[in-house]
């Protein structure tokens, strides 16, 4: 039995992007990534750290107020 996770359906969804500051290294990625990834309607979170921004793919529109309390609840800032 394979154990690795499925990969998301990126085909379909709604499609947000973020600019995070504070985010320059790979473990604030992965902070930052898997704390919007607990928001309830997201199916994938990819973070470009050399650009500063995560691209969020979920079922429908996000709260961006919400995203901004996730990511401020790692430790990093959305940039307006």
């Amino acid at each position: 039995m394979d154990s690795a996770p499925a990969a998301a359906d990126t085909s379909t969804g709604e499609r947000s992007t973020y600019q995070v500051s504070g985010m320059t290294c790979g473990g604030c990625a992965k902070k930052v990534t898997g704390h919007v990834s607990e928001i309830t309607g997201v199916n994938d979170v990819q973070a470009d750290v050399a650009a500063g921004i995560i691209t969020v793919l979920s079922d429908g529109p996000l709260d961006t107020a919400v995203v901004r309390a996730v990511v401020q609840q790692a430790g990093y800032q959305l940039v307006d």
